[in-house]
């Protein structure tokens, strides 16, 4: 009688088999333990390939700002930084989303506050974290006022942006067909690190310019 009163998004999302239109049922779960190692590989190869050539627009990206970072040779040290700060704040809001969706916890109707307050939690996480990171590269690592005020205010656009790219591309890939659980992640890293990338130099120019700073 219990499981006759499941009713709504869980139940329907819990019972109903993945076939790459959403996250994995419990029976696509058990099956993984039987399905090889090469048919993982084939099935995911396809989309990683994809995103792999879409991360060479990162080049693009650098060396569009080649002169700029010619100048300012320090903005280069934050790139790993804020790279890799991207793709951990991801990492979590798509394990968070993905994790909600298999559940039932939060269906396709749910995408818009969902969205909104994953985007908050990374503008509050990333404005922290900023406030912190900023003036410690300048007391502490000798980095100038003017890059340090950069790294002050990318690392909020940074959070914000992943937060709200690794919330909206599961719902993408549930109303598309697709896997969540194969392209949500690296399509994040990807759109995360072109665009951060973007994001960081175009802040840099403006805070120069406040600085009256040649960049």
């Amino acid at each position: 009688k219990k499981a006759a009163k499941q009713t709504g998004p869980s139940s329907s999302i819990s019972k109903e088999p993945s076939h790459g239109h959403g996250p994995p049922a419990s029976s696509d779960v058990d099956a993984y333990s039987s399905t090889p190692f090469y048919r993982i590989a084939f099935d995911r190869v396809g989309w990683l390939s994809v995103f792999l050539a879409s991360l060479s627009l990162t080049a693009l990206v650098m060396s569009s700002f080649e002169h700029t970072l010619s100048k300012h040779i320090e903005l280069a040290f934050f790139v790993p930084l804020l790279i890799g700060h991207g793709g951990n704040t991801g990492g979590q809001t798509v394990g968070t989303v993905l994790t909600a969706l298999s559940t039932g916890s939060i269906t396709l109707s749910d995408a818009p506050g969902v969205i909104v307050k994953e985007s908050m939690s990374g503008l509050l996480v990333g404005s922290f974290l900023g406030l912190v990171v900023g003036p410690v590269s300048h007391y502490t690592l000798g980095i100038s006022a003017h890059v340090s005020t950069v790294i002050f205010f990318a690392l909020p656009m940074m959070s914000m942006m992943a937060s709200s790219l690794a919330s909206v591309i599961p719902f993408v890939c549930v109303r598309a067909g697709m896997n969540p659980a194969i392209v949500s992640a690296p399509a994040m890293t990807t759109f995360v690190d072109v665009g951060g990338l973007i994001g960081y130099f175009v802040i840099a120019q403006r805070v120069f310019m406040l600085f009256d700073v040649e960049f």
